[in-house]
């Protein structure tokens, strides 16, 4: 499954109201770290279908959602799992880390 993009109009039915867990990744195009883990993420979500959605929000473009989650640095990552922030984390981090701390929150 490949990730998908997300606005301020569209966070709730992407993300709250999804059937299975969410990682929201809040990014900037500018951001190097953003960069970095993007690619990982879209491997993540390939590799996890059915298991998680992995969700993109571009903070430039949609202050709102990232105001709502308190985002003040990015890569900001959360997982929401039945509509509710299951837990988070901030900055660049290597695959296998991304990988375990999904696999451990779901």
């Amino acid at each position: 499954m490949a990730t998908v993009v997300v606005t301020d109009a569209t966070f709730d039915e992407e993300v709250r109201n999804s059937d299975v867990p969410v990682v929201v990744d809040f990014w900037a195009e500018w951001c190097g770290p953003c960069k970095q883990i993007g690619p990982i993420l879209e491997e993540l979500s390939d590799e996890m279908p059915g298991k998680v959605k992995v969700a993109k929000v571009d903070v430039d473009a949609n202050q709102n959602a990232a105001m709502s989650m308190g985002v003040r640095g990015i890569p900001a990552l959360f997982i929401f799992k039945d509509g509710e922030v299951i837990s988070n984390r901030a900055g660049a981090a290597p695959k296998a880390a991304l990988q375990k701390w999904i696999e451990d929150s779901i």
